[in-house]
């Protein structure tokens, strides 16, 4: 199993034990004993569990996109949802539904996005900080540098963040494919479409995405800084969002 980092990515210095128990426990420990239990089935027991307790957000969204990748076919996470229905409520089921239908969309769309770089594999250690799906695909990492190609799914964008930074840091954008939006806390959104180029400034409030009829690919450069580290903020409310479309 892939190692996660998502608890020392959004708390690690918040809350360091946490993020250490949420990495390395859960995930580094229940979760990779595969001669156990599969990943196939530990994903279906979560999600069963959390539709149960009605936790119907992101944290579910990351977990029905970890089943998809575990080898839960559509027609599977159907049935799936379907049984639990009548143990865990039919209003529970249909929010589950709506979150797998965004999931499995692409299982029926052959297109290719991604621009030259290519769309790579399901962003799934983050996507509990993005409002729709989004793709990862790395292109180069040094010590002090990181670049990759992220892109979105029409109407997908990520949570207000911020790149903090004791000296230097950021983050530049180079837009690749398709139509986005950027906008910084206080300011109008920008619109992007390949060859522009956004500066982010370190501390600097802000988030970026797809348009909502429009996939939309962006190189992400961390830029190298003193005391680097991201903060992960709210969604991106549908209503902004919207009105800025």
């Amino acid at each position: 199993m892939k190692k996660q980092t998502a608890g020392r990515d959004s708390l690690g210095e918040f809350a360091p034990k946490f993020a250490e128990l949420n990495d390395d426990i859960l995930f580094g420990e229940v979760w990779s004993r595969e001669d156990k239990l599969s990943l196939r089935d530990r994903s279906l027991v979560t999600i069963c569990v959390f539709m149960g307790k009605g936790m119907i957000d992101n944290s579910l969204k990351y977990h029905l996109i970890n089943a998809k990748n575990n080898g839960i076919t559509k027609e599977e996470m159907a049935e799936i949802i379907t049984h639990a229905a009548f143990y865990s409520g039919w209003p529970n089921a249909w929010a589950v539904f709506n979150l797998a239908k965004e999931v499995y969309l692409g299982d029926n769309i052959n297109e290719q996005h991604g621009g030259m770089f290519g769309m790579g594999e399901p962003n799934t250690a983050f996507a509990q900080y993005f409002v729709g799906n989004s793709y990862l695909k790395p292109l180069a990492k040094t010590d002090n540098l990181f670049i990759a190609n992220v892109t979105f799914e029409p109407g997908c964008r990520n949570n207000w963040h911020i790149h903090k930074a004791k000296n230097g840091g950021g983050q530049i954008l180079i837009c690749v494919e398709g139509e986005g939006w950027y906008q910084e806390e206080g300011k109008p959104a920008q619109s992007l479409k390949p060859g522009d180029v956004v500066t982010i400034p370190a501390n600097v409030k802000h988030w970026h995405g797809a348009k909502k009829d429009s996939w939309f690919s962006h190189l992400a450069v961390e830029v190298p800084g003193e005391n680097t580290s991201n903060e992960w903020c709210e969604p991106v409310a549908d209503k902004e969002y919207i009105d800025i479309a």
